[in-house]
């Protein structure tokens, strides 16, 4: 995993909608995943939240998909730990939002019993919230990446 880029954006070029989560429907992990519709907060919930925002940090990971879901999971890692220093830094709404479904543990206690290991630690999908990623990033789908994004200020 290497960061690409970390980029400040303004809130108000983030489009909030349902699209996002009614592809998430289609996904295999839908339902099963803390982070996922049903989960998450509602993209109407959302609009809302984002408003009372200035910026965000959009962060473009390089992923090797051969080992796909260890180098999630260092890209949940790494945003868990910038969302902390935010924190620190003053910005005490800080919030990270996960690229995808949450994966911090190699098995997922959730799937099974629908209790979280890490329930202090998980974060929302960008997609489960209805944030339209491709509104604020040109998405190349030949590229290996990941994209995370912290709410900040």
């Amino acid at each position: 995993m290497r960061v690409v880029y970390e980029k400040e954006i303004n809130v108000d070029d983030i489009v909030v909608s349902p699209r996002p989560i009614w592809k998430c429907r289609t996904c295999p992990v839908y339902g099963k995943s803390p982070s996922c519709p049903p989960y998450a907060p509602s993209w109407k919930e959302t609009k809302e939240w984002i408003r009372h925002f200035k910026k965000a940090l959009l962060i473009k990971f390089e992923i090797n998909y051969k080992n796909f879901e260890e180098e999630k999971r260092k890209v949940l890692l790494y945003l868990l730990e910038k969302e902390e220093k935010l924190f620190k830094a003053g910005n005490p709404y800080a919030f990270a939002l996960f690229p995808g479904n949450c994966n911090l543990c190699e098995e997922c206690e959730f799937e099974r019993s629908r209790r979280c290991r890490m329930p202090t630690k998980v974060r929302p999908s960008i997609d489960a919230v209805g944030i339209e990623l491709s509104k604020i990033v040109n998405l190349d789908f030949s590229e290996s990446v990941l994209y995370g994004l912290i709410l900040v200020d």
